[in-house]
């Protein structure tokens, strides 16, 4: 039997990276939509990047998406691309919309056009549920605060359920929770924590400014989180399931953990933006700085993926203190070798 064929749109993101790797594990073809850009778009693909077959564009040119998916010719398609960063959405919500969400539909119509067999993934968010009350699950109603929310919600409404319900197409959603790793881009949250931490570590860098301490989330390994995708294109019926592990975490606790992780323990002082943490010789390690206050903030996303656990037999594997560990180790390391270099 000749061995399925993927393209995945976001491939040198992480969770492109990730499902990539996942993929070719089990014996796909794997096509990747990269984005020409004056950064290596190959950075988190360097491992597998001779297994890959790229093809060049982006979701905002139809004439790309028609030569990648003529080529390529898929049995699934994974559209991970996407403006992926909440607090920029709202600076730039014009181009976060003509991706998330128009760039959604030229990727269906191509794919409905050109090969109306493959199986569409569309990668939606926890945003899209915005301040409705926690545990959001795929029954809770949708009410996004960001542009990016907004984007999300729409291309929802109109590409997955419009499409599957009016044309007959094969479009799983995964309703995805935050989800990081090593991988994660270094402007979200996570990644600044760890990184910072691993200067602070090494002596080059004093403390930290952070927003919202207390916003929660319910944050994941997005190792484990693609194994999902997968999983809902395997099944008979495109369905969107939410995905995450069911416990929220603050800020303050993500960066208490870290701090863990190098050794420091933390000592809270003061309130709101007069607030810090200093470590035990009385050293500032964290300020805050209202700059990284949203202009709508949503206060906890907290996932309930009781229907992905029944359907899809899926459940995250790594806890929230091994996920933070794993981040701050594998930056530690990064720190480490550029000081040697």
């Amino acid at each position: 039997m000749a061995s399925k064929r993927a393209l995945i749109t976001g491939i040198s993101g992480q969770d492109g990276s990730y499902l990539a790797e996942l993929l070719l594990k089990k014996g796909y073809e794997v096509h990747g939509l990269i984005r020409r850009s004056s950064r290596d778009p190959f950075v988190r693909l360097q491992h597998i990047k001779q297994s890959i077959v790229p093809h060049y564009g982006d979701l905002r040119d139809r004439g790309a998406l028609e030569r990648a998916v003529s080529k390529s010719q898929p049995d699934e398609v994974y559209n991970l691309a996407a403006q992926s960063d909440v607090g920029i959405s709202f600076m730039v919500p014009e181009e976060t919309y003509e991706i998330n969400y128009a760039g959604v539909g030229r990727l269906a119509q191509v794919i409905l056009d050109i090969k109306p067999s493959a199986r569409l993934y569309q990668a939606s968010t926890s945003e899209m549920f915005g301040d409705t009350l926690p545990p959001q699950s795929e029954t809770s109603p949708f009410n996004p605060v960001s542009p990016y929310g907004i984007a999300k919600l729409r291309a929802h409404e109109d590409y997955v359920v419009g499409y599957r319900e009016k044309r007959g197409v094969f479009i799983a959603s995964g309703i995805l929770f935050n989800h990081e790793s090593p991988r994660r881009g270094e402007h979200f949250v996570t990644r600044k924590v760890t990184i910072s931490f691993a200067k602070i570590a090494a002596g080059i860098q004093e403390s930290v400014e952070l927003g919202n301490l207390d916003a929660k989330r319910d944050w994941g390994f997005a190792g484990d989180y693609v194994d999902a995708m997968w999983r809902m294109m395997q099944r008979d019926v495109a369905e969107d399931y939410v995905i995450g592990t069911g416990k929220a975490h603050s800020v303050r606790e993500l960066v208490e953990e870290c701090a863990k992780a190098f050794g420091l323990k933390l000592h809270w002082e003061g309130s709101g933006v007069k607030e810090v943490a200093k470590d035990d010789t009385g050293t500032v390690r964290v300020r805050i700085n209202e700059k990284f206050y949203r202009p709508k903030e949503v206060n906890s996303l907290l996932a309930d993926a009781h229907k992905a656990e029944r359907d899809l037999k899926w459940k995250p594997e790594t806890t929230f203190r091994e996920l933070v560990t794993m981040m701050a180790e594998s930056d530690r390391t990064a720190q480490e070798n550029r000081a040697t270099h």
